[in-house]
């Protein structure tokens, strides 16, 4: 399962269990309140575990597209400085991308 099944999954049962707690307190039910606040920082520790996951792929594209463009200016090849520095922005935006 990749990691924006996960984070999607993490968000809807953490939304479930806004619901379910939601739900407890309106009726009075405290196992139910007790139940929905689990379900919600069960799906918040998901929706977080896929983000972080998703930070670490883009530093490690990001380190490996600014190697690249190092080796690309050592040998004078231009094209590959930019596809270095392709991927380092494209790590950077994946970084970014999963911070919030």
């Amino acid at each position: 399962m990749n990691n924006t099944v996960k984070r999607t999954e993490g968000a809807g049962e953490k939304l479930v269990g806004k619901i379910k707690g939601a739900v407890g307190t309106v009726i009075g039910g405290e196992k139910m309140q007790a139940e929905g606040k689990a379900k919600e920082l069960k799906g918040s520790a998901k929706e977080e575990s896929a983000k972080a996951a998703e930070r670490v792929k883009g530093k490690v594209e990001e380190v490996a597209g600014a190697v690249k463009k190092r080796v690309g200016a050592v040998i004078d090849n231009q094209q590959i400085q930019a596809e270095g520095k392709v991927k380092e922005f494209k790590g950077e935006a994946r970084q970014q991308a999963n911070r919030r």
